[in-house]
């Protein structure tokens, strides 16, 4: 696009960002880069970032001067949901401005998701089979994966880098509003007695998915996401996910066959503030049904859900793989999968007698589908991964291809649902009257 000018809030804490200012720039396209925070600055020395040090209240203000400054035609964030963000989608709505969000990738690994006006509750991805089939009938397949590796110690050091420094040193950006879940610190050293614990714990689950892969007993599989992640807090209508645990035991208990059994997995990046065997052992004793459930913290996801039932999950992209492999799925918050031919579009209750099985054709079309609008190969940590995302990126938003080949519905198709069952709102967001 000619006399193309992108604005870059905040992104993913790792050097994507400079990689991707320099793709950008190399392709005559100019970039404006905002700071709010002192990770922020951390991760793009080097980029010509602005700091922005005022309030979120007057953020807005803000923001439609360095529209107007510097003729943006394209604000890209990470994380939609961020306060700064949801301000920065309301005012580029209003502006017929195109707002990108980026995140790690539904098809995982080795993908990073790219969508243009939202995510979860609020993707502009259709929902509807007949949409899905035709918008992909006439595209190529998916070439191979490409794999780019990186280590935890990697990914971990940026996490903690990204949300201690602004805590030490609060005086560089006093008025920037954090939006943790917890404070970083609970959050990280409630982690370590997990991670003490970790080598014992995953041999423990190890030999259970081995006891289960033999086929002796049936069972389901729960697989737990992260209290504090915005896809619970934003993307469900579960304030705790306390809440989500007693309802599929109690429907478990209601209406399963009596000698199936439910395995709930655990995050394997769960902060370990919520003690989830503690909490999922007292509602499976209220229910008496504490010999049926087992709790696991480890173990290989893939042969657990190769021999099981079928799973039940908030929106976890476990949910991608399950559907992958025929694996019966069943969705209680808003997931970008949950489509009617492949997840369960019953009540709970039914689905634990004869769950449905997946059409594989379906989730063919919606994985070539993605794959070539909101889906880019690559990695935030690897360096080839990086690269390789980047140039996507740039190729994708001057190209004007992202959501492309139909894959683009103007209101959020997943939106009155998700209002309809209660998901939260924000009176911030720009979808909260429509």
């Amino acid at each position: 696009m000619a006399g193309q000018s992108i604005l870059i809030l905040q992104s993913h804490p790792s050097g994507f960002c400079k990689v991707l200012v320099k793709a950008f720039e190399s392709h005559g396209v100019a970039c404006t880069i905002i700071n709010f925070s002192l990770s922020d600055w951390y991760f793009r020395v080097g980029t010509g970032a602005q700091n922005y040090w005022a309030s979120l209240k007057n953020w807005r203000r803000k923001l439609e001067q360095l529209i107007d400054e510097n003729g943006i035609t394209d604000i890209l964030y990470y994380a939609d949901r961020r306060p700064y963000h949801r301000i920065a989608h309301s005012v580029a709505m209003e502006r017929n401005i195109n707002a990108y969000a980026c995140e790690f990738g539904y098809m995982r690994p080795d993908w990073i998701t790219l969508e243009r006006g939202g995510m979860g509750v609020f993707s502009h991805f259709p929902n509807d089979l007949k949409i899905i089939k035709s918008a992909a009938l006439n595209l190529p397949q998916l070439e191979p994966s490409q794999h780019f590796p990186h280590a935890f110690l990697q990914e971990a050091t940026n996490e903690i880098i990204c949300n201690l420094i602004p805590v030490f040193f609060p005086y560089l950006f006093p008025l920037y509003q954090r939006d943790r879940y917890y404070h970083p610190f609970r959050d990280y050293f409630s982690y370590i007695p997990r991670l003490m614990r970790q080598k014992r714990l995953g041999r423990e689950a190890e030999k259970i998915v081995e006891t289960l892969a033999k086929g002796w007993v049936g069972y389901f599989v729960v697989p737990l996401q992260m209290q504090g992640d915005y896809q619970i807090r934003h993307h469900s209508h579960y304030g705790n996910l306390s809440t989500f645990v007693r309802e599929v035991i109690g429907s478990f208990v209601a209406n399963a066959p009596t000698g199936d059994k439910l395995v709930f997995k655990r995050h394997p990046f769960d902060n370990n503030v919520e003690n989830w065997p503690q909490i999922i052992g007292t509602i499976a004793a209220e229910f008496k049904c504490a010999d049926r459930t087992i709790v696991i913290d480890g173990g290989d996801l893939s042969s657990l859900l190769k021999h099981s039932r079928g799973c039940v999950l908030v929106n976890s992209t476990v949910g991608m793989e399950a559907l992958k492999n025929g694996i019966p799925v069943k969705a209680l918050g808003c997931a970008i999968y949950d489509i009617a031919g492949l997840t369960d579009q019953r009540p709970l209750d039914d689905f634990w007698q004869e769950p449905l099985q997946p059409d594989a054709d379906l989730f063919q079309d919606l994985e070539k589908l993605m794959g070539h609008t909101i889906q880019v190969q690559g990695s935030f940590f690897n360096p080839e991964g990086r690269e390789l995302a980047a140039q996507e990126f740039v190729n994708r938003m001057t190209q004007g291809t992202v959501n492309g080949h139909g894959a683009f519905v103007g209101t959020p198709p997943r939106l009155a649902q998700a209002k309809a069952a209660g998901v939260p709102i924000p009176s911030d967001c720009y979808w909260s009257d429509k």
